[in-house]
């Protein structure tokens, strides 16, 4: 659950719009696209709106949230779905984490750190983790 912001043209100028998506992975693996939806802000009452909204078209239950770092978003699922298990998109955390790294180092930077998060086990991802750590820790 995140937006996305395209450029559109109205009343013959191109201003910034955000598209709320809402992509969904089944149990078998299909990926569906849940909703689209558009709004002038996001906030965590939107949110809520979008997720009633789901809600009655009959999606019963999420296992895991994948957002954003908004306030009250984690809240607002949790009072539709509270057994859903809410965390930070990993796209979200590198971008947050990428503030701490010097721009000269970005890239080389960013080959390590695949490492971690495309690794096949949990094995893998430790052993590149600490390899991280090691290379770029200071």
């Amino acid at each position: 659950m995140d937006a996305i912001h395209c450029e559109v043209k109205e009343s013959g100028r191109y201003v910034s719009k955000a598209i709320y998506t809402i992509l969904g992975l089944g149990l078998t693996g299909q990926k569906e696209i849940l909703g689209l939806y558009s709004s002038e802000n996001e906030e965590a009452n939107y949110w809520l709106s979008v997720l009633t909204d789901l809600h009655n078209r009959g999606l019963k239950d999420i296992l895991i949230a994948c957002v954003d770092g908004l306030t009250g978003f984690p809240e607002a699922i949790a009072s539709i779905y509270p057994q859903t298990k809410t965390q930070l998109c990993v796209i979200h955390q590198i971008r947050n984490s990428m503030k701490y790294v010097a721009s000269k180092h970005h890239k080389a930077f960013m080959h390590d750190l695949k490492q971690v998060y495309r690794a096949a086990t949990k094995q893998e991802a430790e052993l590149a983790l600490d390899e991280l750590e090691a290379k770029w820790g200071n």
